[in-house]
């Protein structure tokens, strides 16, 4: 089964401000879906995103190889 987060627990296992987010969104750095208007993202689109994020060399996809947003 498909774990749908929203924008604040993205930002929490993130530790990223939602503005962040949403800037990714507007950019196609990230991609979710909107259900009701509320952002929702597949949890394990996002773990492999941050997988595929890490092999990318820094500053690449907007991320460092920690994870962490430069």
């Amino acid at each position: 089964m498909t774990r749908l987060i929203d924008i604040d627990e993205l930002a929490d296992y993130l530790k990223l401000k939602k503005q962040t987010i949403y800037n990714w969104l507007s950019q196609g750095k990230i991609s979710g879906i909107k259900v009701g208007g509320v952002w929702r993202f597949d949890r394990k689109d996002v773990d492999n995103w941050l997988q595929s994020s890490k092999r990318l060399p820094t500053g690449q996809a907007g991320m460092s190889k920690t994870g962490v947003n430069q």
